[in-house]
């Protein structure tokens, strides 16, 4: 099970980043994970919301430029090796990582982690194999 995430392209300039947020505000859409990468001109806003759909309608009502991608959220055992386990799976399996980033959510005792993978599919299926569970709403 997969989840979308929406990127967000922003100008590297002081209030953009807070724009974003209050227009999701405003258009009450709730983020359950986010990270930002940038550079000297540019940042890309990475987000997970409660309701995609909504998140990239209100974004681009408000003229920002947004985009669909799928990523995998996986529950991971919140202690000290938990994010191995899956890295080795992952590894194991020849499943390639373009990037991950930390949710704000938690399951019980599990942190959630958003992967970005090459091949989804393939990532799913080893994810299951090995008896991890993938988040697919909040």
């Amino acid at each position: 099970m997969a989840v979308q995430q929406i990127s967000v392209f922003l100008e590297n300039k002081s209030g953009r980043l807070a724009e974003v947020t209050e227009i999701l505000g405003k258009g009450a859409v709730n983020l359950r994970a986010m990270t930002i990468a940038d550079t000297a001109d540019f940042g890309i806003l990475r987000l997970i919301a409660d309701d995609s759909k909504k998140a990239l309608e209100v974004l681009e009502k408000g003229g920002f430029t947004a985009k669909v991608t799928t990523v995998l959220a996986v529950e991971v055992p919140d202690r000290p090796g938990g994010l191995a386990q899956v890295m080795r799976v992952f590894s194991e399996n020849d499943v390639n990582i373009e990037y991950l980033y930390v949710s704000l959510e938690r399951t019980k005792e599990n942190a959630v982690i958003i992967f970005k993978v090459a091949d989804i599919q393939k990532g799913t299926r080893v994810l299951e194999a090995h008896g991890f569970r993938l988040v697919s709403r909040w």
